[in-house]
């Protein structure tokens, strides 16, 4: 049951203070259970919602703003400006400001619905007076978009804003109904313009952030979000307790100057805890220099990883603390204890691309997971992905906290390698 809990951390999911005994005991906390699977539901249908899976969501900026207002952006703002943006082309005069009261008499549905849908749909239930009936007639209406209509009627009616915003997410992820851009208008935006060195870092840094569960953090883009320093700082506090004077932190960065006087704060932190920071200065972060800000999280969650790992392992390393070639050590032992025959020289050895070591890893943990007629030599890049892909598969279900990805282990990257190796079990 724990590897419940920190799975769903994994992904993002805010599980503070949940532990065993409240999934066990599930009846008698049905707020834990039905908020945890909110969580997971709502990750699942706004996971998508953003500018790199849907650059057309350009078409949203509204006069004076730019790119980067955009990307600061929630999934449920960029929903509800999505929705307006529908309703505007439209002629309608309302506009919806929550998935509540605004969508409860279905008429913004409507015409949604007809606006993003015409050869299918109409605003033939705006005639409709019974609000119930109504209600229905947009379900049917969202069902000829091969809509995944979850949500009644009279859910729609009571204006529950969770299923509202689920029903309204599944319209967008079917039928977003946006004009793609031309290439010259991506360009123009900058959006053919991968992150620096590998977008995979800032996903995985992205979610590790998020997964931590902090109050009033939630990244959207890494590299927006963290100008400010307040995420920053407050990722180090949660780290390394009692690491950050909060006097010193400007709580409401409005400007350049009390953001650089943040970020500059957080570099002095990250110093005194150990962590290399030759060049990077609070400048940096606030300008969006992509390859320090990465440079500087991948130490924060490596220390976090670390201080996990020594806390659950205390006992297998003899209390001392956990660095990276005593992972290796423990990771190579493991293996030969099993009779598996591969070996990993550090979290750069090149042969880790096959997959085989996480395998024998992953066999040596609990030999009855693997199921080895799923693993190939790894020889060729096709068969080293799906070794990757199963690997990363498996370890989840050991109840592994995995934020890298398959191609991080073909290409063999390896800040995202180690933290492969925290698991929840280990």
């Amino acid at each position: 049951m724990c590897s419940i809990a920190y799975t769903a951390r994994s992904i993002g999911v805010s599980v503070v203070n949940v532990g065993a005994n409240e999934l066990i005991h599930g009846a008698e906390h049905p707020h834990i259970v039905l908020g945890i699977v909110w969580q997971l539901v709502k990750i699942q249908l706004l996971n998508s919602i953003n500018l790199k899976n849907h650059p057309e969501l350009i078409r949203l900026l509204e006069d004076g703003e730019t790119l980067a207002d955009l990307l600061k952006l929630p999934p449920e703002q960029l929903l509800l400006r999505w929705f307006n943006y529908h309703l505007k082309n439209a002629g309608w005069p309302k506009r919806v400001t929550n998935f509540s009261g605004d969508v409860k008499d279905s008429e913004a549905y409507t015409v949604l619905l007809a606006q993003i849908a015409p050869e299918l749909c109409d605003r033939g239930p705006l005639n409709d007076k019974d609000t119930t009936s109504r209600a229905g007639k947009v379900l049917s209406n969202a069902q000829k978009l091969d809509v995944k209509t979850f949500i009644k009627p009279s859910d729609i009616v009571a204006g529950n804003n969770r299923l509202n915003l689920a029903f309204t997410a599944a319209i967008f992820n079917q039928r977003p109904g946006l004009e793609l851009l031309t290439k010259e208008e991506m360009e123009k935006a900058g959006l053919m313009e991968d992150d620096f060195g590998d977008s995979r870092e800032e996903r995985a840094f992205r979610m590790w952030i998020n997964s931590l569960g902090i109050n009033g953090v939630y990244i959207n883009s890494l590299y927006e979000d963290c100008k400010d320093g307040i995420a920053l700082l407050k990722v180090l506090d949660l780290i390394s307790p009692g690491c950050v004077s909060w006097n010193k932190v400007e709580q409401n960065p409005t400007n350049k100057f009390k953001k650089l006087s943040n970020t500059n704060y957080a570099v002095v932190v990250g110093k005194a805890l150990g962590f290399s920071l030759v060049g990077i200065g609070g400048n940096d972060i606030v300008d969006g220099n992509k390859k320090l800000l990465l440079a500087l999280v991948w130490q924060m969650m490596r220390l976090h990883t670390l201080k996990f790992l020594a806390q659950v392992q205390a006992k297998k390393f003899g209390g001392k603390e956990v660095d990276e070639q005593m992972i290796v050590e423990w990771a190579n032992a493991l293996v030969e204890s099993k009779g598996r025959s591969t070996r990993m020289q550090s979290f750069k050895d090149p042969t880790l691309r096959n997959g085989i070591f996480f395998m024998d890893l992953l066999f040596s943990v609990e030999p009855r997971v693997i199921n080895w007629d799923f693993v190939t030599a790894g020889e060729t890049q096709e068969d080293a992905m799906n070794n990757a892909k199963y690997a990363l598969s498996v370890a989840r279900k050991l109840g592994a906290t995995i934020f890298c990805l398959p191609e991080d282990i073909v290409d063999v990257k390896p800040k995202m390698i180690l933290t492969f190796g925290t698991f929840v079990h280990l």
